[in-house]
């Protein structure tokens, strides 16, 4: 046991220095020329002042819930340990801290990157790599230095049992789910209200390019890019990375499971070895990552991804071989979810691709205008999410039958492991397409434009992976916390209580099914809401500024460009409150309203309904709307590379608007979706004590 933590130590360490030295290597990197320096330093401010503005926000909801659980521990007869409180307040400044050092970084890299392709393709793909894997070993250096200092903290110097212990890790869980969905939510809104302000009022009703300086927007929507993709992708992966192995470690510890059965305090540790294993594979994998003489970027990204895969595959049974006395049960489980991570991620590709039929259909629909452009679109969407079932359901039960619920909590960190350079791929986008928008704005000319846009369609594509492996991690996630929930009652209750409060034919588990179901339908109308308000708000800015500022006659005439950073900052951060405490306060309502009205244990047979319903619309849901998004998107990019017309023609024009009501879709409320449905799951775990005690 000690040998492992020696190892899990060194790994996180490990991470953080790397990624310490590649943010290093990236400053010695040039900037550019002054025009791009200035560009450059106004998207860093842009979202530097959000992320400070959204962090005050932050700190009172960590503040009120940090003395909530405070003051729930003293309860009597709660079971609910103090460190609860301790642990989420930690988990939450992680999760900030993991998001903030990510988008820093990738700000300072957009300039550098754009200089890089001046010089040749592999130039500009090390630099906007180097930026998402500063991003990828941030998050999982943090996430696994966190969860082990925690199990330390409590377990071997103030003794609590393992199973406490693992309870007290949740509140860790709860931490970072509370950031990361505030900061998806409040990012996705920032981003996609510029978004189409730029798009809509510049490409489709001025009719000038993508990042035209004259556009108002268009610092706004560089800096959305970073807030949304960079820092809320950051904390949204972060707080699954954590709860994958903590919901582990808590299935592992609950005395006359499965695993504690068959395997011991071992179970314990391993979650935390593979994610060690993973790290260290990661790196190696980035070593892989080069473009070559044909300069095939997306190749490139790949071959790095399957180095890792294939590594975590090697090594990760060899430990667990050798940990576990040669039995190989968790092997198979942590492989399933690793296999079932890449399968999803092709469907992805095979789904969002410019280079592939889906969007090649999307854009000759758009022939016929915007009408059949979203029909299509959504087509396309709902047909992408059966190969991501599939993968989650075969990885779920081919996992269960090796090591029960353990297997299936297994799998998810399987599938989590290589999260070091996955979310580096994912990463390198946003940085890409700043790129593309200073070459354009600084006026580096056409082969520079060029080569930068060529970085950036990449990067949409692994964007889009980075999306679909995002949510069928969080669907295994969310499936491992509820096993927990499932595997917990067993502290509480009798088995023939169990089976009765898990019951189809009980009316609380039904009605708890239902309401379930429905939450992620009301998330989507409040994110898409407010996405839609800010938007109108940019549009009419914008719209008033060419008309007033005389943007596109008067040469010597500049936007505003600081007008439309306050306005999305505004709205993101008002718009983002009641969708974050939705999220929050659900679970809560429902075990103590059915806990009141219903029998014993009605609460809690709610609150399983819920959690069951509440995952099986939102992965669907987190999947169509990131996948119906991210084609649209592309389709949009094919036309512009010369197909079907090329920019400014019909085809164009209603692939805009397709793009424009893809983009909440995919970078504000399908990414969202997968952080409420372990947020629900992982506050259900946190408060079961107290649903218990007065249910």
């Amino acid at each position: 046991m000690e040998n492992i933590s020696i190892v899990v130590l060194i790994s996180g360490l490990v991470a953080l220095f790397f990624a310490g030295y590649l943010a290093y290597k990236i400053r010695r990197e040039s900037s550019g020329n002054e025009k791009m320096q200035e560009i450059s330093h106004a998207i860093r401010q842009g979202a530097i002042a959000f992320l400070n503005s959204e962090t005050k926000v932050l700190i009172i909801f960590v503040g009120i819930m940090t003395v909530i659980l405070a003051g729930a521990s003293f309860i009597p007869n709660s079971n609910l340990h103090w460190g609860t409180a301790f642990a989420f307040l930690i988990g939450a400044i992680l999760s900030m801290l993991s998001g903030n050092i990510g988008m820093r970084i990738a700000t300072l890299a957009n300039a550098k990157t754009a200089e890089g392709v001046k010089k040749n393709m592999n130039k500009g793909l090390s630099i906007a790599f180097s930026s998402g894997a500063v991003m990828g070993l941030c998050v999982v250096g943090l996430g696994i230095l966190g969860v082990w200092g925690m199990y330390t903290l409590f377990h071997d110097l103030f003794h609590l049992d393992a199973a406490v212990t693992t309870n007290v890790l949740f509140g860790f869980g709860f931490g970072a789910s509370s950031v990361a969905l505030f900061a998806r939510v409040g990012g996705g809104i920032y981003t996609k209200s510029a978004d189409i302000g730029a798009d809509l009022v510049g490409k489709v009703e001025e009719n000038i390019p993508e990042d035209d300086p004259r556009n108002p927007a268009v610092i706004a929507d560089l800096v959305g890019d970073n807030v949304g993709d960079v820092a809320g992708m950051g904390a949204d992966l972060y707080e699954s990375y954590v709860e994958a192995i903590i919901a582990t470690m808590a299935l592992a510890a609950i005395a006359g499971g499965f695993a504690f059965t068959m395997y011991g305090e071992k179970a314990l540790m391993l979650p935390l070895l593979i994610s060690a294993i993973g790290i260290f594979a990661s790196i190696l994998g980035m070593l892989f990552v080069r473009s070559g003489k044909k300069g095939n970027v997306y190749s490139a990204l790949r071959n790095g991804l399957f180095v890792s895969t294939i590594l975590v595959a090697v090594l990760g049974g060899i430990a667990i071989w050798y940990v576990l006395d040669g039995e190989l049960g968790p092997y198979y489980a942590m492989l399933a979810g690793l296999i079932a991570g890449i399968i999803i991620g092709l469907s992805t590709e095979y789904f969002t691709s410019e280079k592939q039929k889906p969007v090649h259909g999307i854009a000759e629909a758009a022939k016929t205008g915007p009408a059949t452009t979203i029909i299509q679109g959504m087509v396309t969407g709902m047909m992408s999410t059966v190969i991501p079932v599939l993968a989650v359901v075969a990885a779920m039960i081919f996992a269960y039958q090796f090591a029960e619920f353990y297997g299936v909590a297994l799998s998810a960190v399987g599938m989590l492991s290589v999260l070091g350079i996955s979310l580096a791929t994912d990463c390198y986008g946003p940085v890409a397409d700043n790129a593309a928008g200073i070459a354009e704005m600084a006026g580096l000319g056409k082969e520079v434009r060029e080569r930068a846009e060529a970085l950036d369609a990449v990067g949409n594509t692994t964007a889009a992976m980075g999306k679909g492996f995002a949510i069928g991690s969080a669907a295994v996630t969310a499936l491992a916390l509820i096993a927990t929930f499932m595997v917990s009652l067993r502290l509480y209750y009798s088995d023939i209580e169990i089976s009765q409060m898990l019951s189809i034919s009980n009316t609380y588990l039904v009605a708890g099914v239902f309401l379930g179901a429905m939450l992620p339908f009301i998330f989507i109308a409040l994110t898409m809401g407010a996405v839609g308000k800010a938007a109108r708000s940019m549009v009419d800015e914008v719209r008033y500024q060419f008309k007033e500022f005389h943007l596109l006659t008067d040469p010597n005439s500049k936007p505003d460009y600081k007008r439309c950073v306050t306005i999305s900052t505004k709205r993101a951060l008002r718009e983002m409150i009641v969708p974050g405490v939705l999220a929050v306060i659900s679970p809560i309502i429902i075990g103590v309203v059915f806990g009141l009205v219903g029998p014993k244990g009605a609460g809690l047979a709610g609150l399983a309904g819920l959690l069951l319903g509440s995952i099986t619309t939102g992965f669907l849901l987190a999947v169509f709307l990131a996948n119906a998004g991210g084609a649209w998107d592309n389709a949009k990019k094919y036309i512009e590379a010369g197909n079907l017309g090329g920019k400014g023609s019909p085809a164009h024009k209603a692939a805009v608007i397709g793009d424009t009501v893809g983009d909440p879709c995919k970078d504000t409320s399908g990414p969202s979706l997968n952080i409420l449905i372990k947020l629900m799951s992982v506050v259900t775990l946190v408060f079961l004590p107290l649903f218990v005690l007065f249910g």
